[in-house]
């Protein structure tokens, strides 16, 4: 299930045009013969699919430069290798952090703060326990949750921001799966930005950041796939500039017990050691700012509909987000009621 929906997210990424004008800077600007001119980059990595789209005459050098940094994020941060910085840190318990691996695990400790702890990264140890790192699924015993519950809390890492050491708590280690996708497109589009790029996009799976707008000036449309319905079918369409659009989901990543047919899915409650049952199917983050949004598409999932609302109400200033619940109902913050379009009636969000 999971590379199918690898597959899904890659070919649904399709970002459609619609109108808007474009700014009197542009009128008064040379015009780029090749500013409406694109190139595609496809990859593989960070266990996704990838696609990066950009515009103008520097365009190739720019993707160039862009899969030589996800490549380099990945050999980073993730666990499915022995020689990643988090791997090795997860050995020892303790590392001399790099730049950009020190930045997300700083990152990474204030969302859980602020979260409450809906978003820890020390889960590492229940996603293993599930078979979600391995693809070896399995349903824990209690007395296995228990153990592995005892090792979770990111309020035991110990974290020196002047030095950038790292100390895990005893038994510790981390994964940061849940945040690496976001932080990589926001490297790419601020990379983008610095070669001269006035206008791309990047979709990593369920991640999609855009740089500006169309080259004509119309906004780029992002396509949210209903969660309760065929897979494939699109729900909703929120129309974006320089903006990231991302989606966590129950349909996502799951394995079904094959004694007792029921189905389990990857987004595990930190407090609780088992997949989240907060009565949402899917959370949509649409924020500026792709580290957040990819952290708190998880934390708002794991949240619930009430938490997630109340979350937002009080930082609204940062995100906005749609949460789809189990019943296939749509509940959209204030912020997107001039930008989304739905097949059907929603509920707005009010602070």
């Amino acid at each position: 299930m999971k590379m199918l929906y690898r597959l899904l997210c890659f070919l649904l990424a399709v970002l459609l045009l619609t109108g808007c004008t474009a700014g009197t800077a542009e009128a008064e600007t040379e015009p780029d013969p090749e500013a409406e001119t694109s190139s595609t980059q496809y990859l593989e990595a960070m266990d996704t699919f990838m696609t990066l789209t950009a515009y103008g005459s520097g365009r190739d050098e720019a993707l160039e430069a862009a899969v030589a940094e996800i490549q380099r994020l990945e050999a980073l941060f993730t666990v499915g290798s022995e020689d990643s910085e988090i791997s090795q840190l997860n050995r020892s318990g303790t590392a001399v952090l790099s730049e950009d691996t020190a930045a997300l695990l700083e990152r990474s400790l204030e969302i859980y703060e602020s979260t409450g702890g809906a978003f820890d990264i020390t889960v590492d140890p229940l996603m293993e326990l599930w078979g979600f790192t391995t693809q070896d699924y399995q349903v824990p015993t209690e007395e296995e949750l228990q153990t592995a519950l005892a090792l979770v809390g990111s309020d035991r890492i110990s974290w020196d921001s002047i030095t950038s050491t790292v100390i895990l708590g005893e038994g510790q280690s981390v994964d940061l799966g849940g945040i690496a996708k976001g932080y990589t497109s926001q490297t790419v589009i601020d990379l983008f930005r610095e070669m001269g790029v006035v206008s791309a996009m990047v979709s990593l799976g369920g991640n999609v950041q855009c740089l500006g707008c169309k080259p004509n000036g119309n906004p780029w449309r992002v396509g949210i796939q209903d969660p309760t319905g065929t897979e494939g079918t699109i729900v909703a369409i929120i129309e974006v500039e320089d903006q990231a659009v991302i989606t966590s989901g129950s349909y996502e990543w799951y394995f079904t017990d094959e004694d007792t047919g029921e189905t389990y899915h990857h987004i595990i409650d930190p407090s609780t050691g088992y997949p989240a049952e907060s009565g949402l199917c899917s959370v949509t983050v649409v924020t500026s700012d792709g580290t957040l949004g990819d952290a708190l598409s998880t934390a708002l999932f794991i949240m619930g509909l009430e938490d997630g609302t109340a979350y937002w109400q009080a930082h609204s200033d940062e995100f906005q987000a749609i949460f789809i619940d189990t019943d296939g109902n749509l509940y959209v913050t204030q912020g997107l009621e001039d930008v989304v379009t739905a097949d059907d009636a929603y509920t707005l969000l009010t602070k």
